[in-house]
């Protein structure tokens, strides 16, 4: 069987996706957030424990990592292991799209291949974050909707119906894109772009039951959790029903948000993403704006906009003269000749999407790397459209730029001055965890101390003997620990009978302390960086 030169390049960036996306999982320490989200499905799984906390986003992750726990044992590898999964099987549903015409088999590589290697998408796939999954469902959602008005066969709507339950129950962000989702296909079916097959309005009224039945059993965790579909103290009386609004899950996500938002716990400017772009996805971006302005100058042609001006300075008329017409006219047919309807419709909703994410995300008050990639995945669909020789040509020049970058902030087994990582766990944890295990009694006195708990899960935790905050040196070394933490805000000079020396528990990438050398810091990616500090004490050599 001979395959054609079109499948091979996209098994080979499927292979290139693959490993990237799989090798060494375990190269890093798990990100803060990550410990915690991992935690959580240890207890879940040891304890059964877990209900809805908008804090901590929606189940999708905590149920599926949970079981993944439970076929192979708890453990950093296992940990990353799914949202990798998930992120890898994104690509193939760009494939998909191809297969039903709305892009060609060259934007269909471009997009596959900036997926690929793209260094947002590949670090956060290596990630157990819950933006990766709902990415992965967003996309899984459009390639429904698209099958479905294709085809007209209601599984492409009921397929369209989980991914969107799957979806929402990632994060609570994801009804503002359903929402734009919705006003687009809908405006796009009332003008005729899309056909409707007969069945639709059952299809919808199915589809809406779907999604409200999957969320449902996924937030109340298979119904253990019912106040948090209905709220506390729900009762029916003589009087009526009693239901308490305010203490359902929908209510408190809206709630718990609303107030993080107003309070910018994590705040930036509103163009806090475009450096991000900048920094990691510049050919993606220069090619999106590129492609977003032709898509919007598709009508206007300088040639014509040049006569009308010169004969309106000549006789003070903007339309053209008879003589000028023809011209005109033959010049719109030809410009018009290869204009595929089903393919500008689809470019029309990838930009409407782009934006749409892009603004809403420069609104909201929480400002965080990971929440980028939402406003990536149209814009690496955008950045192919009109896809000509010259461009494809940038494309794959700009890939070393993406592999580079992939490269540096995915495979490098040190801490990295970088923004994509929030605030990440030191690799000098793991000199520090190797004195731990090398211990029978450690103390723990410190605010700060994730991701230890996970590292020293179930019985580990045992030896360790843990304070909040710092107490006296007496009671520190009334066990003879082997090691004594603190941190270095709240610590002592010494200790009698040990040595203390200074660890970076995570770090970040400081802006001000690198605001007046960005160019340097852009080509040389190094500088000073933000960081909480332990101090660790162990005996001193007999």
């Amino acid at each position: 069987m001979k395959y054609s030169r079109t499948t091979i390049a996209f098994f080979l960036i499927l292979i290139l996706a693959f490993i990237l996306r799989f090798w060494q999982l375990d190269l890093k320490l798990l990100h803060h957030d990550e410990a915690i989200h991992s935690w959580f499905c240890f207890e879940l799984l040891t304890k059964g424990a877990w209900q809805y906390d908008p804090s901590y986003h929606g189940p999708f992750l905590y149920f599926i990592t949970t079981g993944l726990f439970a076929l192979i044992g708890p453990s950093d590898i296992a940990a990353r292991i799914l949202p990798s999964l998930f992120g890898f099987a994104i690509i193939p549903l760009v494939y998909c799209i191809y297969r039903i015409g709305y892009i060609n088999r060259n934007q269909m590589l471009v997009a596959s291949l900036f997926i690929a290697i793209s260094p947002d998408m590949v670090y956060f796939s290596r990630f157990l974050r819950h933006d990766i999954f709902m990415l992965f469902f967003t996309m899984l959602m459009l390639v429904a909707i698209l099958y479905y008005f294709e085809r007209g066969q209601t599984r492409f709507a009921a397929l369209a119906a989980v991914a969107a339950a799957g979806a929402l129950s990632c994060k609570e962000e994801m009804p503002v894109i359903v929402i734009i989702f919705i006003l687009f296909f809908s405006f796009a079916a009332w003008k005729k772009r899309f056909v409707l097959p007969s069945q639709w309005k059952t299809d919808l009224l199915v589809s809406c039951v779907l999604v409200v039945a999957i969320m449902s059993v996924l937030y109340s965790a298979f119904f253990y959790h019912i106040d948090t579909l209905i709220g506390q103290n729900f009762s029916i009386t003589a009087q009526g029903l009693h239901f308490e609004t305010n203490t359902t899950g929908w209510y408190r996500a809206i709630e718990h948000w609303t107030a993080m938002h107003n309070q910018q716990r994590l705040g930036g400017p509103m163009y806090y993403y475009v450096p991000l772009f900048l920094l990691y996805e510049l050919p993606i971006f220069i090619l999106a704006i590129i492609g977003t302005l032709q898509f919007l100058l598709a009508g206007f042609h300088p040639l014509i906009f040049l006569k009308k001006v010169k004969n309106w300075i000549r006789e003070r008329r903007y339309s053209l003269p008879i003589r000028d017409l023809a011209a005109v006219t033959l010049m719109q047919i030809r410009s018009g000749e290869n204009l595929d309807r089903k393919s500008e419709e689809f470019f029309r909703f990838c930009i409407v999407w782009m934006i749409g994410t892009m603004a809403f995300y420069a609104y909201v008050g929480e400002k965080v790397p990971w929440l980028i990639i939402a406003q990536l995945l149209p814009m690496c669909f955008v950045a192919t459209y009109k896809l000509n020789w010259q461009k494809a040509a940038f494309a794959l020049a700009g890939c070393i730029f993406l592999i580079v970058m992939t490269w540096h902030v995915a495979f490098i087994p040190a801490d990295i001055n970088e923004p994509i990582v929030q605030v990440q766990n030191s690799e000098d944890m793991r000199e520090v965890m190797a004195l731990m295990d090398a211990s029978d009694h450690v103390v723990i006195a410190s605010k700060d101390y994730w991701p230890l708990p996970w590292y020293y899960r179930g019985d580990r935790w045992n030896k360790i003997e843990f304070y909040g905050s710092q107490m006296s040196t007496d009671t520190l070394t009334q066990k003879s620990p082997g090691v004594i933490i603190l941190h270095d805000t709240e610590s002592y000079p010494s200790i009698p009978g040990y040595q203390k020396k200074t660890y970076k528990l995570s770090y970040w990438f400081s802006f001000y302390d690198n605001e007046k050398r960005l160019p340097e810091y852009y080509l040389r990616r190094d500088g000073k960086m933000g960081s909480i500090n332990i101090d660790v004490f162990t005996p001193l050599p007999a």
